[in-house]
């Protein structure tokens, strides 16, 4: 079984680490505020109140045997950071961290950081997104110029083969998968027709994203 520490349980942090023991992976939450801890400690396989910036309180909670540690310390990016390092440095195999911006998100991949992530950015992007087109139901930028996107299949598209509506010679971008209901069709064929309330994930430039966009809302 999985085992994951989430350093800092803040709103993002908490919701991490109870997420991850409902799918039924061993947690580990650490925060050095002890009245987190106890809401958190009925949640999670193990609760502890330690300050992660110590770096022989990182080394007591053996780091180095969880397959993954998120470090979502809140807004002391220099704690943020020392964090990361030390958790690095201690042989931690994945290291995700929560960013508060570009600089601190630079400085996090300088020291090893394996991935980055910027919560409340990302939702923004999303709801305007949405807000944009109804039909967009999630984006998720996956580069600075690419993102994945699922949208419902506009009612033009029902009953034609993904060969007829042609999304890459129409827009430049790819039908990865098509979600129908609890079913998810993957790397679908130019022939598979598209049904009444299907979604498409999409994937593709940023800038094609946007003319498809554009498109749904017409």
């Amino acid at each position: 079984m999985k085992q994951f520490a989430v350093i800092g349980i803040g709103r993002f942090g908490s919701s991490v680490a109870r997420t991850l023991c409902a799918l039924g992976y061993q947690v580990l939450a650490v925060d050095k505020d002890q009245e987190r801890v106890q809401e958190i400690s009925d949640c999670v396989t193990h609760a502890v109140q330690a300050d992660a910036t110590d770096e022989d309180a990182l080394k007591a909670l053996g780091l180095r045997n969880f397959d993954a540690v998120v470090v979502s310390i809140g807004t002391d990016i220099q704690a943020s950071i020392m964090v990361t390092l030390l958790c690095k440095e201690l042989g931690v195999k994945f290291v995700l961290a929560k960013a508060q911006n570009d600089l601190h998100a630079k400085v996090l991949y300088k020291i090893g950081v394996d991935k980055v992530i910027f919560p409340e950015r990302d939702m923004g992007m999303k709801v305007a997104h949405h807000l944009a087109s109804t039909n967009i139901i999630d984006y998720i930028e996956l580069a600075s110029d690419y993102s994945l996107v699922e949208l419902t299949a506009i009612p033009e598209w029902v009953g034609k083969s993904l060969k007829q509506i042609d999304m890459r010679a129409a827009y430049g971008l790819n039908v990865v998968a098509i979600k129908r209901g609890n079913d998810v069709l993957v790397s679908p064929k130019g022939e598979d027709i598209i049904k009444e309330g299907d979604i498409l994930v999409v994937i593709g430039r940023n800038d094609h994203i946007k003319r498809l966009e554009e498109k749904t809302q017409e």
